[in-house]
């Protein structure tokens, strides 16, 4: 994991790192210039508002200290307090959620279309199927016929079993049917993928409302978790997409995709300052293992290591 992390996070890293280094080189100092800058390099990696000032506050309350250390050490020195910064946020909000002892443990998965929702749940069926757990996928995104296909095709990969009905079927008929499904096979845990887009947002999360409704009813602890994909490479955007869901449903944590293909993320740290959701699985890649769950020392690690792992 830690080296799938590393190399992801490779622009992410640049963008962060690499600006502090060129600032260092140009400046020598900490000064309003070189806080001028950085701040703008900041908000370029989506650190966040409220993230990049708590940053420059503490670096011009240390700005003494800092621009009295030896020769070649005022790099380190700021990497160090932005380092510190960024573990404080994470370890806010590193609440652990273990899969629920009572079966099944149901996970409502949301979000909207292209944010890599249907990859998601086949990398997730697959994680808990190496820890020996039975899933079965509901695909009660039926205004779609390709996701439907696409599930099918991560279920066959994941060897797990997917309920679904004719394209157009009642979304919270399929989650009622996957719960029993699951039920009656002894399952541990079902994955309910659900429609991105409708003609309306008010329509979409109505239809999510109703799926949370009926599944109340087949167990009134249900769902166990609601989780939101969240596209990395989109940035501010994924924050406006987290507040809508979080408001229609309630989300009990966030999945980030596509960590791997952008500098933006920084995301990471304007998700905990901004919600107290926790991150809960993070993508670093494309393949079937390239999920894992969010660890926040590892993420720490693996954004400020510069030697090659």
């Amino acid at each position: 994991m830690f080296r799938k992390l590393f190399s992801g996070l490779k622009k992410t890293r640049e963008a962060i790192l690499g600006t502090v280094q060129k600032l260092v080189n140009s400046f020598h100092k900490i000064d309003e210039e070189f806080l001028t800058s950085l701040e703008k390099n900041l908000l370029s990696a989506d650190v966040g508002v409220k993230m990049t000032e708590t940053i420059l506050k503490r670096l011009k309350e240390n700005a003494k200290e800092i621009n009295s250390s030896p020769n070649g050490e005022l790099n380190l020195q700021v990497e160090k307090i932005i380092q510190s910064v960024f573990t404080e946020s994470l370890q806010k909000n590193s609440i652990k959620q273990n899969i629920n002892h009572k079966k099944p443990h149901i996970i409502l998965i949301v979000g909207v279309n292209g944010v890599g929702k249907t990859t998601t749940i086949g990398k997730l069926a697959h994680k808990f199927v190496k820890e020996n757990k039975k899933v079965v996928i509901g695909a009660a995104d039926t205004f779609r016929a390709a996701a439907n296909e696409q599930l099918n095709i991560w279920a066959n990969r994941a060897k797990v079993n997917l309920v679904q009905q004719k394209p157009g079927a009642d979304p919270a008929a399929v989650a009622f049917d996957t719960i029993s499904s699951a039920k009656s096979t002894n399952a541990d845990v079902v994955l309910i993928d659900t429609a991105g887009r409708l003609h309306t947002k008010s329509s979409l999360m109505e239809e999510l409302s109703k799926i949370k409704r009926v599944i109340k009813k087949t167990d009134e602890t249900a769902p166990h978790e609601i989780l939101i994909v969240l596209d990395a490479s989109i940035g501010q955007n994924g924050l406006a997409q987290a507040k809508e869901f979080n408001s229609a449903v309630g989300l009990t944590g966030i999945i980030l995709t596509k960590l791997d293909g952008t500098a933006k993320g920084g995301i990471v740290f304007s998700i905990v300052n901004e919600f107290q959701i926790p991150i809960k699985y993070i993508g670093v890649g494309e393949g079937i293992d390239d999920i894992e769950d969010f660890n926040s020392e590892e993420f720490i690690q693996s954004l400020f290591i510069k030697n090659n792992v």
